[in-house]
């Protein structure tokens, strides 16, 4: 069994894309999903898997709340590995004693042509980014609701992404763990 991390991205927002947490447990676990586990109402999920292939499984997930649910959220799946190596490689360390305020956005896959100049353009203040491989960080001290960096990210680096802030990394990594 392998364990994964699964991020949902666009349920439970702003009333539209519902999702209940107990309808995902059941949804993972018709898919072979083991010990399944969520984090917050925002689709987080922790679970093992015989299912090597990570992209066949987010895509296994993604059709089925569309045949479930009738929307297609974006959905990442990960190894516990690779949260870990995104936790390890923060370029910002200091920053993890105000977790609100840093963000990692895990992308779909590594940018081929992300515009780096770009979003250097948009940085203002103290607000700083890395691209690390298919990790974009972002600490925003004024906070990531008003930076045109957390804003324009997505497009910019040319692959789907979803955010999370350090407090959930975190917790998602704790229970990776349990």
């Amino acid at each position: 069994m392998h364990k994964y991390i699964a991020l949902f991205r666009g349920i439970n927002v702003g009333g539209s894309g519902r999702l209940p947490m107990k309808e995902l447990v059941a949804l993972l676990e018709e898919l072979g999903a083991k010990n399944v586990r969520t984090y917050t109402q925002s689709g987080n999920a922790v679970f093992e898997s015989a299912e090597k292939d990570q992209a066949k499984l987010s895509g296994k997930i993604a059709a089925e709340v569309i045949k479930r649910h009738g929307f297609e959220p974006h959905v990442l799946v990960m190894g516990a590995e690779a949260l870990e190596e995104a936790i390890a490689n923060n370029p910002f360390p200091e920053a993890v004693d105000d977790p609100s305020k840093l963000h990692l956005g895990f992308l779909a896959s590594v940018p081929k042509n992300p515009n780096m100049e770009k979003l250097e353009s948009l940085r203002t203040g103290s607000a700083r980014f890395r691209l690390i491989g298919s990790v974009y960080y972002l600490h925003a001290p004024a906070g990531v609701g008003r930076s045109k960096l957390a804003a324009n990210a997505e497009k910019l680096l040319g692959v789907p992404m979803t955010d999370r802030n350090w407090r959930t990394v975190s917790r998602l990594q704790d229970m990776s763990k349990e």
